[in-house]
């Protein structure tokens, strides 16, 4: 069974009517996957609910409380703009922080079974600096997770793929200093946000930023994880991986230009469980449904073909994907 971490609360997070980042993009994924062959195999959790943790010591590790507050507070007052594109609206202080907590349900379960878990939660995280949310972004999730997790007895190294078509620029200036993570990001260039040079390399060493063209393929993205994202992961020997699993990289995605199909996102998969299988997959952006939910589909079954149990007995995977 591969644990889904959802909660209807997540479409609380209201943007806009014309707001790419939109609560229908949950509900898209999650009916793609109840439609599969498998979606038996598929555990639906709720998150932790926010009272139930110390949430605000695992978020102000990378987020100052003034920011942390200034949130509450103005989706308190009915709610406004961190920047141009990212709104807050009544319910999203409390949605975010429901998102944390399912991201760290997500680390909780990879660590305790060391198989992988999904996150399917909103609003997205990557773009979010310590002291300031941006591009749809409120709270650094998967920095979040990082440090959470390496609060875990046996979790020395953390390691961060981001294959979101935007660079990450919150999560790799939040962790770029720490020598326990190491971030990698695939993101088309030039884009927004115009951070993710490959010259980047972070304090030490643990960065490594692979721009692509517009328009690349798989063609293109197939040797750069060969040749430079598996062996940067596997050299750090990570106790855990978490995906920024952002799924605009599409061909049909309407905010980017790179031209992968949702099976490549399985591709991808399949090079990372060969790194490991403790990894936590993470949703960050992806903005056409289709081609989101088809790319999420294509993720996770990859992740249910490759496991132990399904290799062994055959059972439960239909044979188109054998």
């Amino acid at each position: 069974m591969l644990p889904i971490i959802y909660s209807n609360q997540f479409l609380l997070h209201t943007t806009g009517r014309f707001h790419p980042e939109r609560p229908e993009r949950l509900t898209a994924i999650k009916q793609a996957l109840t439609a599969t062959p498998w979606a038996n195999q598929l555990e639906w959790r709720s998150p932790t609910p926010v009272e139930q943790r110390l949430l605000m010591a695992d978020i102000e590790r990378i987020h100052p409380p003034h920011y942390v507050e200034a949130i509450r507070q103005l989706a308190g007052l009915g709610g406004g703009y961190l920047d141009a594109d990212t709104p807050v609206s009544p319910q999203s202080y409390e949605v975010a922080l429901l998102a944390v907590s399912a991201w760290l349900d997500g680390v909780e379960a990879a660590l305790e079974t060391g198989e992988p878990a999904f996150v399917l939660s909103r609003p997205p995280g990557h773009h979010a600096l310590s002291d300031r949310g941006m591009g749809f972004c409120i709270f650094s999730n998967a920095a979040i997770a990082a440090a959470y997790a390496l609060e875990a007895p046996g979790v020395n190294r953390v390691a961060i793929l981001d294959w979101d078509v935007h660079h990450g620029n919150g999560t790799q200036a939040i962790v770029e200093t720490d020598p326990r993570i190491v971030y990698c990001s695939l993101h088309e260039s030039p884009q927004y946000p115009g951070t993710g040079a490959a010259s980047e390399r972070g304090f030490h060493n643990n960065v490594l930023n692979l721009p692509m063209r517009s328009g690349s393929t798989i063609a293109h993205y197939q040797p750069a994880f060969e040749q430079q994202v598996i062996p940067f992961l596997s050299n750090f020997q990570p106790d855990l991986l978490i995906i920024s699993a952002g799924y605009d990289a599409a061909q049909d995605d309407p905010l980017a230009s790179i031209s992968l199909q949702p099976e490549d996102f399985g591709i991808f998969t399949q090079h990372c469980l060969d790194v490991t299988r403790r990894i936590i997959f993470g949703l960050e952006g992806g903005y056409d449904l289709d081609a989101l939910a088809q790319s999420v589909v294509a993720t996770i079954e990859k992740c249910l073909i490759d496991s132990p149990g399904n290799l062994e007995s055959g059972i439960g995977i239909p044979d188109r994907v054998l």
